[in-house]
């Protein structure tokens, strides 16, 4: 739960968890800035330099979760929303690991 008052739902799957994600490209910088509601979900609010042109932007966006969550890029993939602001971002690993790190990085926020 972030300062907003928001829970973030993350979802567990067999392979990690999905994280709900609003990415603004073209931002002055690469950064994950809290939790919002969009469209009545709690979701990630990131920002990337990248420009949303053949993937730049969905690739910033993976290489920030990844460094965010100090996982490796490989275990970081956008699987909903490639062309879109809304998007689902699946993290590969423990799924206690994961949400208690997302956790640890929105309490600090």
């Amino acid at each position: 739960m972030g300062k907003t008052g928001l829970s973030l739902n993350i979802r567990q799957t067999a392979t990690g968890v999905v994280v709900p994600v609003r990415l603004t490209p073209k931002s002055a910088r690469d950064d994950i800035v809290g939790v919002a509601e969009c469209d009545g979900e709690a979701v990630l609010k990131a920002r990337v330099r990248a420009l949303p042109e053949d993937g730049h932007a969905n690739a910033a966006l993976q290489k920030l979760m990844a460094k965010w969550l100090s996982v490796p890029q490989s275990s970081v993939q956008v699987i909903q929303g490639g062309k879109s602001r809304l998007k689902q971002i699946a993290i590969d690993g423990d799924v206690r690991a994961l949400a208690s790190r997302i956790a640890e990085r929105l309490a600090a926020l």
